[in-house]
């Protein structure tokens, strides 16, 4: 019979190797899909994966759809790597693009020069503020942060709707629920001509060198790390659980809720019942894919919004359904456990003792 048996020391070259793996056994299992459904293989491998990157605006579009990816895992890497599980991110995305918002409609249409910044900062306090919930709850009542931080995403989706349909619907907006469009002080600026890329993506790049540098050179990031890899030692040494429950989830709280001000103040352009097409999850492969590296994520990003793009070029050009995203998502994390569980485990043949 087959048993899964444990590697004594697991190899770090297949272990770096495993996601590039993942991906061309998802790019292998994507063109056999294409084939059952009665689609040319290589027409829809050139629609998926080479189409959104043959203009300057689809590269721009790869990097407007990169940036909240990689805002958000960022976040996300530095809490998994002290055990901190925050699968909440959708939700402190649109928690801080409500805040961000909020902080607009208040001062009305009167041109300011602080008013972006105020946004940006509210932003990230919103999105700070929904994770602290989680971490309250982790710390005081010992609740599973996986559950509170994934039931609060439909309580903010929840807000979300009432707000556009309610009081901040626009009064000029034909009864559409969305908030009045932002102005142009309002907006994130533009990086290149011709694209919708913005500001946002310098952001998320400053935010992979300053991830390095507390993961790599801080002792709170050494404090964390430890207290993933082995928390007996971590308790040994000192090093408060509560105090990196609280530290991580508050960056990972902060860096979703400006991915969410990105958005509305970006290629949105105001708030909306639907600000996000599920990034805060998507951000959980990105982070693994990445191997809770900076580095790495930054490419793991890259690749999951080229699979947005895809899925998006293959609705208009294919006449697929949208779950062809998402079923794009499930294989490249299937594969990728896939391809951990063998970098950890090796398969044996026993041999049944009084068998024939």
């Amino acid at each position: 019979m087959l048993r899964l048996e444990k590697r004594p020391e697991p190899s770090g070259a297949m272990r770096l190797a495993s996601p590039l793996i993942a991906a061309v056994a998802m790019l292998l299992t994507g063109l056999l899909i294409f084939l059952i459904l009665g689609k040319n293989p290589v027409e829809a491998f050139q629609v998926f994966f080479i189409k959104p990157l043959n203009s300057v605006y689809g590269l721009g579009e790869l990097l407007l759809k990169t940036t909240p990816l990689l805002l958000c895992a960022l976040g996300l890497a530095i809490g998994f790597r002290a055990n901190v599980w925050n699968i909440g991110a959708e939700g402190q995305l649109i928690v801080g693009a409500l805040a961000g918002t909020g902080v607009a409609l208040a001062w009305g249409e009167t041109e300011s020069s602080w008013i972006l910044p105020a946004m940006l900062v509210a932003g990230v306090l919103g999105g700070m503020l929904w994770a602290a919930i989680p971490a309250l709850l982790r710390t005081r009542f010992h609740t599973n942060e996986i559950l509170t931080s994934l039931m609060l995403v439909y309580i903010a989706q929840l807000l979300l709707a009432w707000l556009v349909h309610g009081p901040w619907r626009d009064p000029m907006g034909f009864n559409f629920p969305q908030s009045r469009l932002f102005e142009e002080w309002e907006l994130l600026p533009i990086l290149w001509n011709g694209t919708r890329v913005n500001i946002a993506f310098v952001f998320a790049l400053l935010l992979v060198a300053a991830s390095w540098f507390f993961t790599r050179k801080t002792h709170a990031g050494f404090r964390m790390q430890v207290s993933g890899l082995a928390p007996a030692a971590a308790t040994y040494a000192g090093f408060g659980s509560a105090r990196n429950i609280w530290l991580a989830l508050l960056i990972s709280g902060g860096a979703a809720g400006l991915a969410g001000l990105g958005e509305v103040a970006g290629p949105i352009g105001q708030l909306q019942p639907q600000i996000s097409p599920g990034y805060g999850f998507a951000a959980i492969i990105v982070a693994f894919v990445g191997r809770l590296h900076p580095v790495g994520i930054l490419l793991a990003s890259l690749l999951m919004s080229l699979l947005y793009l895809g899925g998006e070029q293959a609705q208009m050009n294919l006449a697929l359904p949208s779950a062809i995203t998402g079923l794009f998502q499930g294989l490249l994390l299937f594969y990728l456990l896939a391809a951990d569980l063998f970098v950890n485990f090796r398969l044996r043949i026993r041999t049944v003792a009084g068998a024939a």
